[in-house]
């Protein structure tokens, strides 16, 4: 049973059973839709509802919203809750979200515990409360409150609930307190719908719009939510409802509410293969070699977890910028709320940063994140084998570098794997494992068992220049770089892709990270990079001018007084007189063709990493484009937008392309296989 209902005299006890979150399918809401004439043919004082397992009730189940909605529909069974005689009071333990807020708010109280979130995440997912959210939660909370939760789409702690008055009260045990509630005081609540709508205020809603279009810009469904509670402060509740299901039933089939889900349902399936099936290793202590940004910032993401971290360093400088950044990170999220006083000392008490690898010696992980170097991660790692038990398993943060060839130094390069971490460690939530040539079992499920423990991302990759997300990275960069010095500026490239939906374009983004970083990758693909590839130097020549982006006040733009950017005459004059150099004729590219371009690029590369067998699928690709680099959420991914797209398109704009540069321009071979079958990159699989 989804639903199941009891009563002890005349009160009635309602659970929702549906694991693993209590989502709020058809079989859900007809149990609560017939426990609402249960209760009234029996005539109960009250009916406390609750949820079984860790969650009162999270959301409506997006496995529907690809169908024909199913009788009986939400807001017919929140209608009912809502105007019942017998009164029901929410006790909720766990997370109320998106329609299980909305059946909270339906009953005639709420009772969290201190542990409960309540929220309304629907514009996540492209689509707005549907079952009487947009009008009930205004009548509660007040419009500010109920704008900021709707469009913004984050949910309230239990104390936060308290102090809005969207709950009553927060007690340990929420069923207990349901029962204790006063007969007479419960009678006495207003039910929600009879509650007065606030007062329209016009300042707050132009406030409310301005957030979203600089947090959410083109997303359609947070400005569809502020127009629906608008509407809904001038005519009467029942009224009001029709426009929110409207709304609701439009957006959800859209192509934006199409492309969350599918990141939705991507992130939750991101995990460990079956076929490995080995056991991990011990996770309470783990070594960091690298004690910089990056070092730090997993350490810290570590103690977060509740792990112990030792940083190691090659020296006492770099011991003390190795706790001079760790300490930072910790005053951080002091100062943001995201840690306790208790908390940060126990961070304290758990972190160590040593020059003496004895002190990781029972850490039966270690984690590098030195330079960079082929040469500093061997010795590394020699030292970690002569440190560290013999079953330890190895990994190497690096970014581009062969795991297969750091392996070979070992006796047992089986302990080897890639653990790439993006910047900031303690923030970013895509995680590469990078499984070598001969990395076992063990070491993989420790990789995706430390993903999980950090609450990251993982995504298996497999051994190459970048591995996933750097090599399509490059290859955009490329295609870019090509653009700039074929007629555009980094300025018209930068806004094009912005326009897409990227936070920020390709230039502004390598300033940011710096100039340096991508020229010393440069440098260490001189000896490799083909011949036959145009090579666009403009990028190095800006690092000889010490361009190295926001760090030197000048990259791609300048930032004088270190504030926004400005475009640099020098750079244009740079990409001017390399184009004369290269006898190459100068095109002015339209917006819409240095988009095509970059995200063609991307596509192409991408689709040869899945064939390589590089990404095991094409969800895979859409996650670390996502999660890792930027690309808009609300389309999916790079794979999924692709597919919006359609091979049989995207290869006949490549085959266009490739008269211009066959080599850049060569057409993957599993694009050519999916528009000739009609396929979608979703369904490819890498060659056998």
């Amino acid at each position: 049973m989804s639903v199941t209902k009891r009563n002890e005299a005349d009160v009635g006890y309602v659970e929702i059973d549906n694991p693993p979150v209590n989502a709020i399918g058809q079989s859900v809401r007809q149990g609560l839709l017939e426990a609402v004439r249960w209760a009234e043919e029996l005539h109960l004082t009250r009916v406390i509802l609750s949820g079984k397992g860790r969650a009162f009730a999270a959301g409506a189940d997006a496995r529907e919203f690809d169908q024909a909605p199913l009788e009986p529909h939400l807001p017919d069974v929140l209608n009912a809750i809502d105007e019942s005689f017998v009164p029901w009071i929410a006790a909720i333990d766990g997370v109320a979200l998106g329609g299980g807020a909305e059946v909270a708010m339906a009953c005639r109280m709420r009772i969290m515990s201190p542990r409960s979130q309540i929220g309304m995440p629907e514009v996540t997912l492209g689509v707005i409360p549907g079952a009487g959210g947009t009008q009930r939660l205004p009548r509660l909370v007040g419009l500010a409150k109920a704008l900021d939760m709707i469009s913004l789409g984050k949910p309230l702690t239990a104390a936060q609930a308290l102090a809005d008055k969207l709950t009553h009260t927060i007690e340990d045990d929420p069923l207990e307190e349901a029962y204790m509630v006063n007969t007479e005081e419960l009678s006495c609540i207003v039910p929600t719908w009879e509650l007065p709508a606030p007062e329209h205020d016009a300042s707050l809603i132009a406030k409310a719009r301005a957030t979203i279009a600089k947090k959410s810009p083109q997303q359609i469904a947070p400005v569809q939510a502020i127009d629906v509670i608008e509407a809904g402060l001038s005519i009467p509740f029942h009224e009001a409802l029709p426009i929110e299901r409207a709304a609701f039933l439009e957006l959800k089939t859209g192509d934006q509410a199409r492309a969350l889900r599918h990141i939705f349902f991507a992130e939750r399936a991101a995990k460990m293969p079956d076929s490995v099936k080995a056991e991990t290793v011990a996770l309470d202590h783990i070594a960091v070699v690298g004690g910089g940004t990056m070092g730090a910032g997993i350490a810290y993401a570590l103690l977060n977890a509740g792990l112990r971290a030792t940083i190691l360093e090659t020296d006492a400088d770099g011991v003390a910028r190795a706790k001079t950044n760790v300490e930072a990170l910790i005053g951080a999220g002091l100062k943001r709320g995201l840690l306790t006083e208790e908390r940060a000392q126990g961070h304290r008490d758990r972190f160590v940063a040593s020059t003496d690898y004895a002190q990781a010696s029972d850490a039966m992980l270690a984690i590098e994140a030195a330079f960079e170097s082929m040469d500093v991660k061997k010795d590394v790692f020699a030292k970690l084998v002569d440190a560290l038990p013999k079953d330890a398993i190895l990994a190497s943060n690096t970014s581009y570098l062969d795991i297969n060839e750091l392996a070979a130094t070992l006796t047992d390069p089986s302990r080897v794997v890639g653990l790439h971490f993006f910047a900031p460690a303690h923030i970013m939530k895509l995680l590469e494992i990078v499984r070598g040539a001969q990395t076992s079992d063990t070491a993989l499920a420790t990789g995706f068992a430390l993903g999980k423990k950090l609450r990251k991302i993982p995504v298996l990759a497999g051994v190459c220049d970048g591995f996933i997300g750097n090599r399509i990275l490059a290859r955009y960069r490329e295609a870019a770089d090509t653009v700039f010095m074929d007629g555009s500026t980094p300025w018209e490239v930068d806004e094009a892709m912005e326009m897409f939906g990227y936070a920020m374009g390709p230039y502004e983004a390598q300033d940011l990270s710096g100039l340096d970083i991508a020229h010393a990758n440069r440098r260490r693909q001189d000896a490799t990079r083909d011949p036959n590839r145009r090579y666009i130097p403009i990028a190095d020549r800006m690092v000889e001018l010490g361009k190295l982006g926001r760090k030197t006040g000048a990259g791609w733009y300048r930032y004088p007084g270190g504030n926004g950017k400005v475009d640099d005459p020098i750079v244009a004059d740079l990409a001017i007189e390399e184009s004369h150099l290269a006898k190459r004729e100068r095109t002015d590219y339209s917006a819409q063709a240095i988009k095509e371009r970059l995200l063609l690029a991307m596509i192409n590369e991408a689709a040869d990493i899945l064939d390589e067998g590089i990404a095991q699928n094409a969800r895979d690709i859409d996650l670390v484009t996502v999660f890792g680099y930027g690309f808009p959420r609300w389309r999916g991914g790079l794979m999924h937008y692709a597919d919006t797209l359609g091979a049989q398109a995207i290869f006949t704009q490549l085959r266009e392309l490739s008269q211009e540069d066959p080599v850049a321009w060569k057409v993957s071979p599993l694009l050519k296989r999916c528009a000739e079958s009609g396929t979608k990159l979703a369904d490819a699989r890498p060659r056998s």
